[in-house]
């Protein structure tokens, strides 16, 4: 069984870990869960949720996505978020809804070394995280 954790604390949006990653991305990476879990575990996959600090934003589109990719029912990011969500939203006055699943964004996985730039800090930060754990569970010998 693969199991996996889905927080939203990764958004671009999440005001302590500015990771930048988008809704798109984070939608990218449940989708290649899914089809691991699919390939390695004949489909047993648990998925839990976790943080996130954009709660009328990111967390519900997020989590949305999850539970659809989970389900087997994908969803569209170019759909529209369901008008009785916006105007809850709007009465919570936390900020203008989103209007689709989608941040807009690119979510194409890059390799690392296609996208790496030395003095960004969180490149840098992947990068100390790679060298210190990637090594003692076996992974990623030649960086």
């Amino acid at each position: 069984m693969l199991v996996s954790q889905h927080g939203c604390d990764s958004h671009v949006e999440d005001p302590l870990a500015h990771l930048t990653l988008t809704v798109d991305g984070q939608r990218a990476g449940a989708v290649a869960i899914q089809r691991l879990a699919a390939e390695l575990c004949d489909g047993r996959w648990l998925a839990t949720g976790g943080g996130g600090y954009a709660l009328a934003d990111v967390v519900p589109r997020t989590w949305t996505h999850l539970l659809a990719i989970a389900a087997g029912r994908p969803i569209d990011p170019a759909t529209s978020v369901p008008d009785s969500w916006r105007t809850y939203v709007n009465s919570l006055d936390c900020g203008l809804p989103p209007v689709r699943m989608t941040d807009g964004a690119d979510a194409a996985f890059r390799e690392w070394e296609d996208g790496y730039d030395p003095a960004d800090w969180l490149d840098q930060a992947i990068l100390a995280t790679r060298t210190a754990v990637f090594p003692f569970h076996g992974l990623d010998p030649n960086f």
